[in-house]
């Protein structure tokens, strides 16, 4: 080896060894770290984040305070006025004796109904609501296609932590810091899934890539929902 490249060489070391103490290389920032680099948490608690699904305003029967989006009785679904493609929103949602309710993402405004293009986390009382016949359609449920295991929501009137995690076309479905329900959009899977439920009648459902949160209130029954807050993934 010669001498200039040597003295590079040291020149080099010297360094990095500045840089970093102790001489240790600093990790290279390949594509999955910089997907797993979180971005800054936003929140979605005021009332200028939301809309009126297909409507500029809010729907009568919701409020804001505190923090706090909560209804009493059934309303007209509302969605977030921005679009999040790849994100990881986080939440605690509370609900009534038989509630019922929904987190919709990636949703559009194509079709009459948010439920028909946007997949859904379920909300739900499991012990006391309608839809708990079945695990596809319980408490953190993709509903109607991928099912919750029983024993990880809370009682009606007590709060739970959701968080849902979208990326590409992976998606996490996480309950009280259990991951219930794990798929890819549009894999065979997904598509055998749709093709066999009541979704086959709406051909873009779960299809956008980029889309609306939305929160169903076409439900009797209270809810509450606080401390939500997304992140948008790169």
């Amino acid at each position: 080896m010669g001498h200039l490249m040597r003295s590079r060489l040291v020149i080099a070391a010297l360094s990095l060894a500045a840089c970093h103490p102790g001489g240790v290389r600093a990790p290279v920032r390949t594509a999955a770290t910089i997907a797993q680099t979180p971005n800054q948490w936003r929140s979605l608690a005021a009332a200028a984040n939301w809309r009126g699904y297909s409507a500029d305003s809010i729907p009568s029967g919701w409020t804001f305070a505190d923090g706090t989006i909560s209804k009493t009785r059934g309303v007209r679904d509302i969605m977030t006025r921005d679009e999040f493609g790849n994100f990881e929103l986080e939440l605690e949602w509370k609900i009534g004796k038989a509630g019922n309710s929904g987190l919709f993402y990636r949703a559009t405004t194509e079709y009459d109904h948010i439920y028909w293009s946007g997949p859904e986390y379920q909300l739900l009382d499991d012990v006391n609501g309608e839809d708990n016949k079945t695990p596809l359609t319980r408490a953190g449920a993709a509903y109607g296609l991928y099912p919750a295991p029983d024993g990880h929501s809370s009682p009606f009137g007590e709060w739970n932590r959701a968080r849902i995690v979208v990326n590409g076309n992976h998606v996490e479905h996480w309950l009280n810091d259990f991951k219930l329900v794990e798929y890819e959009l549009n894999s065979p899977d997904w598509k055998a899934k749709v093709a066999a439920s009541k979704f086959k009648d709406w051909p873009h459902y779960g299809l956008a890539k980029k889309g609306h949160i939305g929160i169903q209130g076409d439900h009797p029954g209270t809810l509450e929902i606080r401390n939500i807050r997304i992140r948008e993934l790169p």
